[in-house]
Formats: structure tokens, sequence, C-alpha cells
């Protein structure tokens, strides 16, 4: 990564200056130098950092405006210009291009960028496993799903999308074991509780309190998903009569 070869070559540079122009003990530069890398390297990611962020306010703007073309054309940018000066710029960016792609329903192309996404982002991980679950490739599905869990222990969605997915197959005594042990990791989750309890006695788990990080996976069948939230809707009004 240019960030720190540059932090390196400076730093060394640095240090080397201080060895044989001072009479100071040779411990001296090497720890100068060293404090010289973490600092340079430090600024360096700074600017590199925000200037990510710059162009994902963009990004983002480009999707709440249905523009998912320019959206992947501004990602890859970003990747071309930045990948080489930061560790995990391409696969956050592989991430990103893959997720507007499973979002478009273009679920080739999505798992193209997802497979070279990268692990700790669990939306991508969840999306990549949702598609090799539907290519009926469950190996693959459990191993993606227990490398996002092993970088995401507590967020509650990711242990019952690894649940939902695992029951939609058709294992349900594993699907029980990973809510249980997603709820030991979790902590205390009422829907987790009650989706675990739902498993247990052979029932379906609800996913929609989780609103629209559920529906971004888009495991329910769209005209489902409005008949239910028409269903809640008419029954508040019923509710706020009495």
């Amino acid at each position: 990564m240019l960030s720190v070869l540059i932090s390196l070559v400076i730093s060394s540079a640095f240090g080397a200056a201080i060895y044989y122009t001072t009479s100071l003990h040779p411990a001296v530069p090497a720890i100068t130098a060293l404090a010289a890398f973490t600092l340079i390297y430090v600024l360096i990611l700074k600017q590199v950092m925000k200037r990510v962020g710059e162009a994902m306010d963009v990004v983002q703007k480009d999707i709440m405006s249905n523009r998912p073309e320019a959206a992947v054309h501004k990602l890859e940018e970003v990747k071309k210009k930045y990948a080489y000066w930061q560790f995990f710029i391409d696969k956050q960016m592989n991430s990103q291009i893959g997720m507007v792609y499973y979002l478009r329903r273009d679920f080739s192309k999505a798992y193209d960028f997802l497979d070279k996404g990268f692990v700790r982002h669990w939306v991508a991980m969840g999306m990549l496993a949702v598609i090799q679950m539907k290519r009926n490739q469950p190996k693959k599905m459990i191993s993606t799903f227990d490398k996002a869990v092993s970088g995401t222990r507590k967020e509650p969605m990711l242990w019952s999308l690894y649940a939902f997915c695992l029951e939609k197959i058709g294992d349900r005594n594993k699907a029980v074991k990973i809510m249980e042990k997603g709820w030991k990791k979790v902590g205390s989750d009422e829907l987790m509780s009650a989706n675990l309890e739902a498993l247990k006695a052979g029932g379906k788990m609800k996913m929609q309190g989780y609103g629209d990080m559920w529906s971004q996976f888009q495991l329910e069948k769209q005209g489902a998903m409005i008949r239910k939230h028409t269903k809640a809707m008419q029954g508040r009004r019923k509710m706020v009569r009495r």
C-alpha cells in the first residue's frame, strides 16, 4: 500500500538522518522513526478516508435518486483511485457495488462483486449468502455466514438471517442452534427470542420487525410484503377508531 510505503520511506530517512548526524543512543533514532511512521501514516489515512467519504456521499445521493449506473461508475472510480493507498478499500468498494446490483435484482453481477467483497461488511456478506442459497449451494452459504458472524458478532439481524436461510433450506435444527448461539453473543433481543421460540415450536420466523434492513434482502415476494404492510396499517386504523 502506498500509504505504508511513503510513511516507511520518510520515517526511515528521518531516523537515518538523526542516527548519522548526532551522537545519541541508537535507540533514539529508531524510536523517533517509529513515531514519525505512525504520525505520517495516520495523516495520510485521514486524507484518503476523507476523500473516500466525500465520494461515498455522492454515491449515496445517486442511489437515493435511483441512478444505480452512476453510483456503480463512481464506486469503480473510488476503487481505481484509492485501492493502492489503503488496505481493503477495493474489497469495500466491491461490497458496495455488489449491493447496488443486488438491490437491482441483477444477482449474477452482484455475486461477482460480493464474492470479492469485505468480510466485515455483514450486509454484503448476507446478500452473498442469500444468492448462494438461491443457487442451491448450501455449503458455500454456511461458510459465508460463518465468516460474516465471526466478523460481526453483535448484529441480531445477521444471526436471524442466517437462521432464516437455514430453515428455508430445511435445516431447522441447525437454525435453532445458530439462533441460540447468536442470542448468547448479542444478549437481550426480543425479536430474536420470539423467532427462536417460533423455530423450536415448528413455526416460521417473522422478520418484518427488522423493517428496511430485512426488506433489502428481498426474501419475500413484493406482493406478500405489500399485503402485510396493508394489514398492519388497517390494524392500526382500527385501534385508532377504538
